[in-house]
């Protein structure tokens, strides 16, 4: 059997929900079918999870009008869908009491605006199971309760129980094709929980891995992945196939086809996962896989990503200091602030974080805190970088990679602020100014592709 997964794109109008449909109706191995909410129909649209968030703040200001505005345009975008798709049942009743109920949730907990964000997904694959089987083809919507996504107390990161896939696995005793929301789950408590935002990829790789699936197949709106960023790169390699520490790299660095905590559960369950087009299912798209068969390329992508800071920290015989490192790292532990990267010399140390998580005020409180514990020589931080990272399983096997890049960039007139390279030699990264990161990728893409 196969978990089909279809994103917002992919059901964002009757016309995409029609082709799904045809998709799911010529192979009846796929049986398993997670759903996103609607996304956007023209890049001029919305999305229905934006608008939710929009009816979750009117409703937190209780603002009356706003929240009338917003639970009109939500319901409305159903209808238009219901009525395209020619449908008579009373699905509609139900979807519209469902949203216009959402008010009624209880404003001081914790879960209500997860449960706000979640009704996206949750009346879309209502709709579809509906019409899935008026075309006929039975189909039946399966709660994330009942199919026994059971989920950690968490809202917007929640993450699945131990324990939750052998209630997973009952789903294949099922006839039907099963319509499966994606993005959240249900806690203990029955609370809806919802995954990291583009989860709905969570819920699909996590139905794979209970059920066994033999192939996980996640549909989008391009034909696959590339070995670069199309919008950068003219006309960037197509990637076949990809190994999931290959993809975990690149979704990490900034390839944002796939969610990258979905690769977990499928992953661990030795279960093969493929990104096909939605508007052109017939394309073999890349396939992601435990180990792949092709070799020969050192790089198999090039990912880039924006908005880090470089926290710079300098003393003269730091590597005598028992513990040096621990400090530092607990300040920030205790200032709620993650980072990214770590390059290390002998008397000094650069910690790459992510922009947004060194506001002014954090940003001020971690320059005191390690003045006070460390006493440094020197110490600053430094933002507007971006990484530049390479990645490959391949690497390891090819002498120069890293050179052939840096000589890409010094021809390039480009400066390398820093560079690292991970441990088990997948991926090696480059952090420049952001001003240069588009002529970076620029620069090294024709060394290891053209």
């Amino acid at each position: 059997m196969k978990v089909a997964k279809f994103g917002g794109s992919s059901l964002a109008s009757a016309a995409q929900i029609k082709r799904v449909f045809d998709i799911v109706r010529s192979d009846s191995k796929r049986k398993f079918i997670v759903v996103s909410a609607p996304g956007k129909r023209s890049s001029a649209d919305t999305k229905v999870t934006d608008r939710l968030i929009s009816y979750y703040q009117a409703y937190q200001k209780n603002n009356l009008s706003e929240i009338k505005i917003q639970q009109d345009w939500i319901i409305a975008r159903y209808q238009n869908i219901y009525e395209d798709l020619g449908l008579t049942s009373k699905i509609l009743e139900e979807i519209t009491a469902n949203i216009k109920n959402l008010t009624d949730l209880a404003l001081d907990s914790p879960f209500t605006y997860d449960a706000f964000l979640a009704a996206g997904e949750n009346n879309n694959a209502k709709l579809i199971a509906d019409y899935f089987t008026a075309n006929g083809l039975p189909s039946r919507y399966v709660h994330p309760a009942d199919a026994g996504i059971r989920v950690s107390s968490d809202p917007g990161n929640a993450r699945l129980l131990s324990g939750a896939y052998e209630q997973i696995k009952y789903l294949n005793e099922l006839d039907e094709t099963l319509i499966i929301p994606g993005f959240f789950g249900m806690t203990l408590d029955d609370e809806v929980c919802t995954f990291s935002r583009g989860g709905s990829d969570i819920t699909g790789s996590i139905i794979a891995a209970g059920v066994k699936a033999e192939l996980y197949e996640n549909f989008t709106d391009v034909n696959g992945i590339y070995s670069a960023h199309p919008g950068i790169i003219k006309n960037p390699t197509p990637i076949a196939e990809l190994t999931y520490r290959e993809m975990r790299e690149l979704a990490y660095a900034g390839f944002s086809v796939l969610h990258d905590e979905a690769l977990v559960p499928a992953y661990r369950a030795h279960v093969p996962l493929v990104i096909k087009n939605t508007n052109n299912p017939e394309h073999p798209g890349t396939r992601i896989v435990v180990q792949r068969q092709t070799k020969g390329k050192p790089v198999v992508g090039i990912a880039s990503s924006s908005e880090f800071s470089s926290l710079y920290l300098s003393k003269y015989l730091m590597n005598r200091e028992v513990g040096f490192g621990r400090k530092v790292l607990s300040v920030l532990e205790n200032l709620g602030v993650r980072f990214e990267h770590m390059p290390t010399g002998i008397d000094d140390m650069s910690i790459i974080i992510r922009s947004r998580y060194l506001t002014q005020p954090v940003a001020k409180a971690v320059i005191a805190n390690l003045t006070e514990s460390l006493h440094p020589d020197e110490l600053y931080i430094e933002r507007d970088f971006s990484i530049i990272t390479l990645v490959g399983e391949d690497m390891k096997e090819h002498v120069g990679v890293t050179a052939r890049a840096s000589a890409a960039l010094s021809e390039a007139g480009i400066s390398i602020a820093m560079l690292s390279q991970g441990s088990s030699e997948v991926s090696v990264m480059f952090v420049v100014k952001s001003k240069d990161e588009e002529k970076a990728l620029q620069a090294i893409y024709p060394v290891f592709f053209e």
